[in-house]
């Protein structure tokens, strides 16, 4: 692709060789179809050891939509970092790479960025209208996670994991060099910032069917997100973490894109009201 696409969405993959084909395929497929802005798909390889980065490079042959980009060391967060911060497109996003989300949410995540009315989108399960198939194991702790990111940092957003999230590109150059983690937590310290900052979060409820054959070690993950929340919660209350406020005169808005009609409710809008 060789104009500058108003999306960029990256798919972070680490040894993914059985999932990355069909499903880069199909997003490709989605984005041809039924998406009416210019965007790009980039696959970033954060670490993989199987054949995961030799078929990011054939499928960036096949299509000029995708690009890939390698990077030795793993970690989601870094990945999502490294590629958000040299990016060129007006809005970030980012996906699963096993497309838990039903791809028709993408467009209302992406409209109320694209128009200026928000400046982060996130996809939730834990709204109402959200229709969501998993095990009651992972229900129960996700839901348990972002009942304690209430208590203990008072975040007004819903879901922090969910895998389905974009940012202006103006205000993640403004966020990424606070965020310090480089894997799962990268997600709910970008948006405690965010919210901290008084950027407007939309939040959009979206059909989720659970991965089976998730490599999500829940255990880890789980110890390394209360590392998390503990390391921000007290970088925040003694100042070491120091937040700008972003308001509209500080972002730079372009003028707003015409976009598509959608459904009269497509999400909800939590954090500043500017």
């Amino acid at each position: 692709m060789s104009e500058i696409p108003e999306v960029d969405i990256v798919v972070p993959v680490k040894n993914e060789e059985l999932d990355l084909a069909p499903s880069v395929t199909r997003l490709v497929a989605y984005l041809r179809d039924s998406f009416p802005f210019s965007a790009r798909v980039t696959i970033a390889d954060n670490g993989s050891t199987d054949g995961t980065w030799p078929l990011a490079r054939s499928l960036e042959q096949a299509f000029p939509e995708v690009r890939a980009v390698h990077l030795d060391m793993p970690g989601r967060g870094r990945a999502l970092h490294q590629v958000w911060s040299s990016s060129d497109a007006e809005l970030l996003a980012y996906m699963d790479v096993d497309l838990s989300t039903d791809l028709n949410a993408l467009l209302p995540l992406v409209a109320p960025l694209l128009s200026g009315h928000s400046d982060i989108a996130i996809g939730t399960r834990l709204a109402h209208g959200s229709r969501v198939i998993r095990g009651p194991k992972r229900e129960i702790i996700s839901r348990c996670y972002n009942f304690l990111l209430h208590v203990t940092l008072r975040v007004r957003f819903s879901d922090a994991q969910c895998g389905f999230k974009a940012i202006r590109a103006c205000q993640a150059r403004q966020l990424l060099p606070l965020v310090a983690d480089e894997g799962w937590f990268f997600d709910t310290e970008l948006l405690v910032l965010a919210e901290r900052a008084g950027l407007r979060i939309h939040e959009v409820p979206v059909d989720w069917t659970d991965d089976t054959d998730s490599r999500v070690a829940i255990f880890d993950t789980a110890v390394r997100d209360l590392r998390g929340i503990v390391r921000v919660g007290t970088g925040l209350a003694r100042g070491t973490i120091k937040v700008p406020q972003l308001t509209l005169r500080e972002s730079v808005y372009r003028k707003p894109t015409a976009l598509p009609a959608l459904a009269p409710t497509v999400g909800h809008s939590v954090g500043s009201r500017r």
